[in-house]
C-alpha cells in the first residue's frame, strides 16, 4: 500500500493558499511513509503526482457558487462527473486519472478528494476568507482520518484508527464554521 496526499494550490493566491497550507500542517502529523505533496501543477502534470500508489487524497478548492466559502466537501472520484472541457488545455485531475486509467498506468485505486469552498483564488497576495482560514483545523483532522484509516488498513494487525469509516467518508458537506463553533471536534 501507498498512500500520497497531493495538496493542490499557491500560496500567493488568496484562498488558493488553503491546500499548500493544509498540506503544511500534514507534513508534521501523519506516519512518515505517507507522501505528502503541495504542487500548483495542473492538467496532464498531474499525471506524475498520481501514479505508483494505491490511495491518494487531494486537497483542494473549489469554486461553486452554491454554498459559503468555509465548507467542506468530501468526494470519491467516481462521485464526480467530469464536464469535458473544450481544449486540452483544461484536462484537470480527474481527465488525468482517466487517462492514467486507459493507459493501464499505476492509478489510485481509492481516490478521496476533500475541498473547500473558497471566495477569492486569483488575488495575488490576497488574504485567505476568514471562513476558509477557520475551517483549516476541520479540514487537517479529516485528513488525518482518512489517510489513518488508509494506512492502518494495510497493516498486518488490522483495525481502524480512525472514526472515519464505510460510509462516514461519504459526507457531502461540512459547514465548517458549524464545527469551529463547537471546538473543532466534530465534523458532520
Amino acid at each position: 500500500m501507498k498512500i500520497r496526499v497531493v495538496c493542490l494550490g499557491n500560496d500567493l493566491l488568496a484562498d488558493d493558499a488553503f491546500g499548500p497550507t493544509v498540506g503544511e500542517k500534514l507534513q508534521k502529523s501523519l506516519p512518515d511513509d505517507v507522501e505528502v505533496i503541495t504542487t500548483s501543477a495542473s492538467g496532464f502534470s498531474l499525471l506524475e503526482e498520481i501514479l505508483g500508489i494505491t490511495h491518494l487524497l487531494v486537497v483542494d478548492t473549489v469554486l461553486t457558487g452554491r454554498d459559503p466559502p468555509g465548507t467542506i466537501f468530501l468526494w470519491r472520484d467516481e462521485e464526480v462527473q467530469i464536464i469535458p472541457g473544450s481544449s486540452p488545455h483544461y484536462v484537470g485531475l480527474f481527465e488525468a486519472l482517466e487517462l492514467g486509467r486507459k493507459l493501464c498506468l499505476r492509478v489510485p485505486d481509492e481516490v478521496v478528494i476533500l475541498a473547500i469552498e473558497a471566495a477569492d483564488c486569483t488575488t495575488v497576495g490576497g488574504p485567505m476568507h476568514s471562513d476558509v482560514q477557520a475551517a483549516i483545523p476541520v479540514a487537517v483532522r479529516l485528513a488525518q482520518e482518512i489517510v489513518l484509516d488508509w494506512w492502518k488498513r494495510g497493516r498486518p494487525d488490522g483495525a481502524s484508527l480512525s472514526p472515519v469509516q464505510g460510509d462516514a467518508l461519504r459526507v457531502d458537506r461540512v459547514d465548517c464554521a458549524d464545527c469551529v463553533d463547537r471546538g473543532g471536534e466534530t465534523y458532520a
